[in-house]
């Protein structure tokens, strides 16, 4: 789902929270050794995000929040905040190219270059949090 997140609006935090959960406390942040990424490079987004994007000349940048059950990414366009949110049961991670991540969440995609060690280390760890919280599969019993 892609909300316009600029203003307070309890409607919309209510939505996302019940999505990908409440933020985590501060405690569990520092054992999780952090929960936001660097700023990411967007090299290719699907036709909506990329019609937001296209209406500034600024750098296409972005940044993904870790939640418990689920992730948020956030990009600026002109003025205004959006964010696209992604339970982790609509989460697909690839890496394609050498240097680039692709996240899918049904039609919506955003391609991420991934050019240093604290972005690669960042991905791994949503593929390792994702693992550890999902729910157990007919497979596995």
């Amino acid at each position: 789902m892609l909300f316009n997140v600029s203003y307070n609006n309890k409607e919309i935090t209510r939505k996302v929270d019940e999505q990908v959960g409440k933020p985590f406390t501060l405690k569990e942040r520092w054992e999780l050794d952090g929960i936001g990424s660097p700023k990411l490079i967007i090299t290719e987004t699907s036709v909506e995000i990329r019609n937001l994007l296209i209406l500034d000349n600024n750098r296409n940048t972005c940044n993904v929040e870790l939640r418990p059950k689920g992730i948020i990414i956030r990009f600026r366009s002109l003025l205004e905040t959006f964010a696209l949110v992604i339970p982790y049961y609509k989460l697909s991670l690839y890496k394609g190219e050498a240097s680039v991540y692709s996240i899918y969440r049904d039609h919506h995609f955003i391609k991420v270059e991934s050019d240093t060690k604290a972005v690669q280390k960042f991905f791994k760890k949503i593929i390792g949090y994702k693992a550890d919280n999902a729910p157990t599969s007919i497979e596995d019993l």
